[in-house]
């Protein structure tokens, strides 16, 4: 990642010159397991080069000045080390305030203000996790400003507990795992019920995974997320009248179809068959990545597209019609909506000389069912949330 000299410029025509220094925070997809972090099972993220930059410097007294350039109109907002409770006024910057209370919490000390700009590429609401990406940006920043000596996976847990103490969010560890940790042209596969983790190598000879946007916003509060949750929960409290099992993602699908007598609902079964069957897929994804078979990996992404339209029931006509599109099109080996669902994005692994016209023909089908536009981004897997080199820079 380089320096974006035109931040630092925008930085000192809106807070004057300064030493400052530039860090960068990525958004993320999910090659596949979805709906499986908060069932116990594993998820396959990767970090992406779309993301959020910043642009900080320290001050003397106790004020905190914060300007982005993808919300011009709210211009600086600014409150003091005391002023840290949530305000809905506030905007985006309640989750700058969200992490430095919690990391007060946490007992770390911030002696001094500072001042952040900071600039995003994610679109908002698209599901690529913009709001975890912000989280660890200022969390990067708080480490490198106050010399705090902290480690990812802690950094990256008190990102989750702004998203879900302070904001009110109730997501899984997924999005900030995967932007804390990310490495280059690597996904991770992570087991969320024990946090361990391991980086697969993500080669795509000659392939790209397109992400398309169906420019429907998808906010995860006012979702039927927390439904699907509950749902899932009552599925796994019958199940463990009879069986020994901590979460959906200790079962295999074997063992799940013989107990589904248990459950005795056909909605929550489908409810739980997702969550089994998906974190089956995510294990088998990561098998065939390692052999290189691209076709069978491309075959998992249709199936888990499958299975999140029929028996999670979080598509919609939009990522439907995404997905269906695209999965015709020629070079194309697999199709899925990723995130939580209801809108938000969709990937494809296209290859790479077939996207101008993937891109076109999508287009065309997208536009004629749901009468508005989608958006595609050719997704490279980036590092991690850091501080930029200062030697490398562009304009």
């Amino acid at each position: 990642m380089e320096i974006k000299r035109s931040l630092n410029t925008k930085f000192a025509e809106i807070f004057g010159p300064k030493q400052t220094a530039q860090y960068f925070s990525p958004g993320r997809i999910n090659l596949i397991g979805e709906h499986t972090d908060y069932n116990g099972g594993h998820v396959f993220p990767a970090s992406i080069t779309y993301g959020t930059q910043g642009v900080a410097a320290s001050r003397k007294d106790n004020k905190v000045l914060v300007y982005s350039t993808n919300f011009e109109d709210d211009g600086v907002i600014s409150f003091t080390l005391n002023e840290l409770e949530y305000d809905k006024q506030a905007g985006w910057a309640n989750y700058v305030k969200g992490m430095i209370l919690k990391l007060k919490e946490a007992g770390y000390t911030f002696d001094h203000g500072f001042e952040l700009l900071v600039e995003g590429t994610i679109p908002n609401g698209a599901g690529l996790s913009s709001s975890a990406s912000l989280e660890l940006l200022v969390g990067v920043v708080l480490e490198d400003l106050f010399d705090l000596a902290i480690d990812r996976l802690a950094l990256v847990q008190t990102g989750k507990k702004v998203e879900n103490e302070f904001i009110g969010v109730n997501s899984g560890i997924m999005d900030q795992f995967a932007i804390g940790f990310g490495e280059v042209d690597k996904a991770i596969l992570l087991d969320t019920n024990t946090l361990k983790y391991e980086m697969v190598p993500v080669k795509l000879d000659g392939y790209a995974v397109v992400i398309m946007n169906t420019n429907k916003r998808r906010e995860l509060a006012d979702s039927k997320y927390n439904e699907r949750r509950s749902e899932c929960e009552e599925a796994l409290k019958r199940l463990q009248t009879q069986l020994t099992i901590d979460a959906l993602g200790d079962l295999d699908s074997e063992t799940f179809e013989a107990h589904t007598d248990l459950i005795n609902d056909d909605t929550l079964i489908r409810r739980a068959r997702h969550a089994v069957t998906e974190n089956q897929r995510t294990l088998e994804a990561k098998a065939e990545l390692e052999k290189g078979n691209l076709a069978a990996f491309g075959k998992l992404l249709n199936a888990s597209h499958y299975s999140l339209r029929h028996d999670y029931e979080v598509t919609g006509i939009e990522l439907d019609t995404l997905v269906d599109a695209a999965q015709k099109q020629e070079g194309v080996l697999g199709a899925r909506m990723t995130g939580a669902g209801f809108g938000g994005c969709a990937i494809a692994l296209v290859k790479e000389e077939n996207i101008p016209e993937f891109e076109n023909n999508v287009y065309d089908a997208y536009l004629k069912v749901v009468g508005y536009a989608p958006e595609f981004y050719v997704a490279h897997i980036g590092n991690g949330t850091t501080k930029i080199d200062p030697d490398v820079a562009t304009a």
